[in-house]
């Protein structure tokens, strides 16, 4: 009896044992791996001095890899040869194979950013540094400080702040062919920089948007910050870089022949003061006339009549620059006359409606131009025209929820080759005044100087501004389209009504800006009161 009551058992426990295999499902793999590789050594040990080979190796515990180093890694002082850095692909040594000659008495910080990631889940060692000193000690004094924008609410990110040595090879345009002697990246924080392991010394600190990331300055591609007197190390002092965009030094570009007449003169710079000048020989009733492109740095020369030529020779002068150039013209005929408006859509109560034409715009007649409301109702308007843009500019008052059409009869417009317009028609129309929010905006302290007070978008487009007077204190903006917008003080110290940027050889910061710290929710047919005192 006791053997049957065994063997009973020895069934029961045989068949949940079958239940149990016959489970299904998928393994568990255990807890996700979230820890960062760890180093175990290194050869020669972090922050080694009397540094005298060219290869270092750096031991991890586990398999790592490297990500995006060319844009995480930072080298100070720079080197003119980049160093060769392994694994290529996975390993747990680190190595660095060093393909300069290095400074005496220098201490260098090789500074991989967050580039150094485990091979499996990719959990990165953040900002890992490795430094040694060909001499006898390690440097380590720092300059720190906050990073700002000129002209926008928040920094650029990945600016490179560097420091300049200031001695008896140091000149004023040294950012501009020179690599730095220390420098340091704002990768880890936008907002602030810090520069380690830094010899007792002056210094010119400068911060650079560095596009091409070669260290140099280029004002085509990068934004430039300085602190305008040169620092002394060590000091406890936190500096402040406000970083612009210089106006290029003025350059000509090569023009070039867009049709048989019409020649297009782009260029760098200033280009107020432009004036061309056909030096080829110019036919009987020859004329001429010079427009601005609306959104680039380009000037149209048009002529008549067309001259059956290959080129055409251009002396070309801007203040004190003189530049003489062959164009090689085209075949192709010219642009015949087409009217078009720069907006379509709704206006604003206070906008004016604008129209401009393929070819120069020479007379216009106003008796043949109309404008009427959506019940055929004649509406008064004036009516400006900016040669230079090639724009006419109609102003009129709106009533809401109107329709209007603005139509150009048969030759209202006559163009510079004497071609006129055929019938034509444009429509807008407008949205009641609760469409639109309102801002009034108030200066607690104003500054003694006139301010421009600018109303922008959240990612920095202007949209309003209004020039003030020494010290008004009320700016009231009207018909905002409801959206998102920060409030930009300029301070305008030269009272040209315009911001101005910085330039670095000059030796000029760019005029002061300082923002409202909220961003304003602007709401259809509402009011919004603010108030703010400009410390």
């Amino acid at each position: 009896m006791k053997g049957k009551f065994l063997y009973i058992i020895f069934l029961v426990l045989l068949s949940l044992s079958f239940v149990d295999c016959a489970k299904r499902g998928n393994p568990d793999g255990g807890a996700r791996d979230t820890i960062a590789p760890v180093i175990l050594r290194s050869v020669p040990e972090n922050y080694s001095t009397n540094f005298k080979g060219n290869e270092i190796t750096i031991y991890f515990d586990e398999y790592i890899k490297l990500k995006n180093l060319q844009q995480q890694l930072i080298i100070s002082p720079p080197l003119d040869n980049q160093p060769t850095i392994t694994p290529f692909s996975t390993s747990k040594l680190l190595k660095i194979l060093i393909n300069d000659t290095l400074k005496e008495n220098t201490t260098y910080s090789i500074n991989f950013g967050t580039s150094i990631v485990d091979n499996n889940e990719e959990n990165s060692f953040e900002f890992f540094k490795y430094v040694f000193s060909t001499g006898s000690y390690i440097d380590s004094l720092k300059v720190r400080g906050t990073i700002s924008d000129a002209l926008k609410v928040k920094p650029e990110e990945n600016v490179t702040v560097m420091l300049y040595e200031v001695n008896e090879n140091f000149t004023d345009s040294i950012v501009y062919n020179s690599k730095p002697l220390y420098i340091a990246s704002t990768q880890q924080n936008p907002e602030f920089f810090e520069i380690e392991n830094i010899r007792e010394g002056t210094y010119l600190l400068v911060g650079l948007k560095d596009n091409n990331s070669n260290y140099t300055f280029e004002p085509q591609a990068d934004k430039i910050g300085y602190v305008s007197e040169f620092i002394k190390v060590p000091s406890d002092t936190t500096y402040r870089i406000n970083l612009f965009k210089e106006i290029p030094e003025y350059k000509l570009a090569r023009p070039s022949a867009l049709n048989s007449q019409r020649i297009q003169f782009g260029y760098e710079g200033e280009g107020n003061e432009i004036a061309i000048e056909l030096l080829s020989s110019k036919p009987l009733g020859f004329e001429e006339t010079i427009t601005k492109d609306l959104k680039s740095d380009s000037l149209y020369y048009w002529f008549q009549p067309k001259m059956e030529t290959d080129s055409l020779q251009f002396k070309v002068t801007n203040t004190n620059k003189v530049d003489t150039l062959m164009v090689r013209m085209q075949k192709a005929e010219r642009d015949s006359l087409k009217l078009s408006a720069l907006k379509t859509g709704a206006l604003a109560f206070d906008e004016q409606f604008l129209v401009t034409g393929t070819t120069p715009i020479r007379f216009f007649e106003k008796s043949l131009i109309e404008i009427v409301d959506k019940d055929t109702i004649a509406v008064p308007f004036e009516v400006d025209f900016d040669q230079r843009f090639n724009l006419l500019s109609f102003d009129f008052e709106k009533t809401e929820r109107q329709l209007y059409t603005i139509t150009f009869f048969p030759e209202a417009i006559t163009d510079f080759f004497g071609a006129v317009n055929d019938t034509i028609s444009f429509k807008t129309n407008t949205r009641t005044p609760s469409d639109y929010g309102f801002l009034s905006f108030n200066l607690d302290e104003p500054k003694s100087l006139p301010l421009i007070v600018q109303l922008v978008s959240e990612n920095g487009e202007l949209r309003r501004e209004l020039l003030g007077v020494e010290n008004q204190t009320t700016f009231n903006f009207e018909n905002i389209v409801p959206g998102n917008y920060y409030v930009r003080i300029v301070i305008d110290e030269n009272q040209n009504g315009i911001w101005d940027t910085g330039n670095f050889l000059r030796k000029l910061q760019p005029e002061e800006v300082i923002y409202f710290p909220k961003l304003l929710d602007i709401r259809a047919n509402w009011t919004l009161n603010e108030t703010f005192a400009i410390e």
